[in-house]
């Protein structure tokens, strides 16, 4: 056993003064206010390590020029199969940042130029190959609004207008739903004639709610689109990004259905006509709903390593600094399904968990160390 001593331990479910958390290999043993087996490591503040559940890091590489970028690829509108862990670079500057900042772990999907981009990955930020980051399948990413309608001069057919591309996920998804009700109705014999190609199995994964599908979207009203295909298909769905969102209504709408939102980034410069209601203070509509969310960093849109930085704004708007922790450890753990293994440290869980030389809301503080299921990834020389 092993033990880490901190005045103030923030647990992601909630705060524990002057104690220890105690290491059991790479899981956490407990809390305790006795030192059990060897001390470690001291510091003022231990969190758990953060969770960006919506990144492009190691497809989109620090240093590298815009086009060796993996996020999107151009060869057609929908690309069920493509696996954003197969374009994941662990040399990328930015994954030893974030490591170094408290990200361990990130959520990983293809960019939001196709309407089905492919799948999403949960990876460890800090393992030495792709293979050994990979810790979890997250769902399959889609896209509604501008960005699908953007993308003309891509190979494929392309939609121009966000009718057009709703047209073409409902044909994509109906020529699915219709061929397996054939299957359903057919003898047994007639069912060996009728062959799922692995595009459509994951389709109907999707279709049958087994895979979420986490949409790209910023606006009330595409927002309100995609409220309609699940009304139409009852697909399981996430929302990412909504920042374009200046109204309490449809975040209630979002609650009322029990859909989440991962939400953000929240210090992205405002680009593109869709975001043209972007403001922090539009986090209060976030708030005053009860819609359950988590925030993200888009990561390069924001670095990964601001991913705390972003919190500010939720201090500002009236969350605790508690809060503020849950919804970069707890909420985002909970959202990916991965709570039964990250995201606080409760008994049983990775002892992944960062030491902090102060406030970790002061700007003057940082990571003293980082610990990852029970490794120290980083101390501060």
């Amino acid at each position: 056993m092993r033990c880490v001593k901190a005045e103030l331990i923030y647990t992601g479910t909630g705060l524990v003064k002057d104690a220890f958390v105690i290491l059991n290999d790479a899981k956490v043993a407990g809390i305790s206010s006795e030192m059990q087996g060897e001390l470690i490591n001291e510091c003022k503040v231990i969190t758990p390590t953060f969770i960006d559940p919506h990144s492009h890091i190691g497809m989109i590489r620090a240093g590298e020029p815009a086009a060796e970028s993996e996020s999107n690829d151009k060869q057609d509108t929908f690309l069920v199969l493509a696996d954003a862990l197969d374009s994941l670079q662990m040399d990328d500057q930015s994954l030893k940042d974030a490591v170094e900042a408290g990200v361990l772990y990130s959520c990983i999907l293809p960019g939001s130029g196709n309407i089905i981009g492919g799948k999403s990955a949960v990876i460890r930020n800090y393992a030495r190959d792709s293979s050994r980051a990979f810790i979890a399948d997250a769902g399959i990413k889609a896209a509604f609004g501008y960005n699908p309608m953007s993308t003309t001069s891509w190979s494929g057919s392309r939609p121009t207008t966000r009718m057009g591309a709703l047209a073409m996920l409902r044909k994509k998804l109906d020529e699915v739903v219709r061929k397996e009700k054939r299957y359903r109705d057919a003898d047994e014999e007639k069912r060996k004639e009728i062959d799922f190609s692995a595009e459509e199995e994951v389709l109907l994964q999707v279709l049958r709610g087994e895979t979420i599908l986490r949409v790209h979207v910023h606006k009330i009203d595409d927002i309100a689109t995609l409220l309609r295909l699940v009304d139409e298909f009852s697909v399981r769905v996430s929302v990412e990004h909504a920042m374009d969102v200046n109204k309490t209504h449809i975040f209630q709408e979002l609650s009322r259905r029990g859909i989440s939102v991962i939400y953000g980034p929240v210090d992205a410069f405002a680009y593109k006509v869709e975001l043209k209601h972007e403001h922090w203070r539009n986090i209060k509509h976030l708030l005053e709903s009860g819609v359950e969310f988590a925030l993200m960093s888009d990561h390069p849109v924001t670095p990964a390593r601001q991913l705390l930085l972003q919190t500010r704004w939720f201090l500002r708007s009236g969350c605790t600094k508690e809060e503020a922790i849950e919804m970069i450890t707890r909420r985002p753990a909970k959202l990916l399904g991965l709570d039964d293994r990250m995201g606080t440290l409760e008994q049983g869980r990775w002892a992944s968990f960062v030491c902090w030389n102060g406030d970790p809301f002061d700007l003057a503080s940082y990571p003293a160390a980082v610990f990852g299921e029970g490794e120290m990834l980083f101390q501060e020389d």
